[in-house]
């Protein structure tokens, strides 16, 4: 049974279901478990540094005005956490990068999607993930077809930075939107 089926979530009237990739459809813990006989015992706290400095680095970023994209982002943060772990295998970085081009997709996404697109809902990612990453998760997980777009934020040449930089904190269009990563159900929906 699916979150959406156990919550009993009343989607009535949403048109639009736009999804974060990294957390809600694509599981980042897949690329060290795919090197976990490498990295042993350290896998699991690789996962979490890693992840966390990739948003922290993220954020840091914006409120500096110092843009890079993602792919940047999660190689810089794998050093921080390959450094901090003490591991200095030869080949794991780049083994580790290669592995979060094709990360699994979390049990319960295609069941959920396949319900969602079903039911008529126009389905969409929206993601800070450069897009060559985002094409290839899509590819690996089987979705193509599945979203009538896959957007990110590196295609709008820096369109959602600069507003994040602006002093309007209301949107300048469209419906408002709510996000709470880790979850189909909590993913962005809007009604229109």
């Amino acid at each position: 049974m699916t979150e959406v089926q156990r919550k009993g979530t009343n989607l009535e009237g949403v048109k639009a279901c736009v999804f974060d990739a990294y957390g809600t459809l694509f599981d980042f813990a897949t690329a060290a478990r795919r090197h976990s006989g490498s990295l042993g015992d350290q896998a699991d706290k690789l996962t979490a540094l890693w992840r966390d400095k990739q948003l922290q680095y993220t954020w840091l970023r914006a409120a500096q005005g110092r843009h890079a994209d993602f792919w940047q982002v999660t190689g810089d943060a794998l050093d921080f956490a390959l450094d901090t772990c003490a591991i200095d295998q030869p080949g794991i970085r780049d083994n580790l990068m290669a592995s979060y081009m094709t990360l699994d997709p979390f049990p319960e996404v295609t069941e959920t999607l396949d319900r969602l697109k079903a039911a008529g809902k126009r389905l969409a990612i929206l993601s800070n993930g450069s897009p060559g990453m985002l094409e290839s998760a899509v590819r690996n997980a089987r979705l193509d077809g599945v979203f009538e777009l896959v957007i990110s934020v590196e295609e709008s040449n820096g369109l959602a930075f600069r507003r994040r930089q602006s002093r309007s904190s209301r949107p300048t269009h469209g419906t408002p939107m709510r996000h709470h990563e880790g979850g189909l159900v909590q993913s962005i929906c809007a009604k229109s």
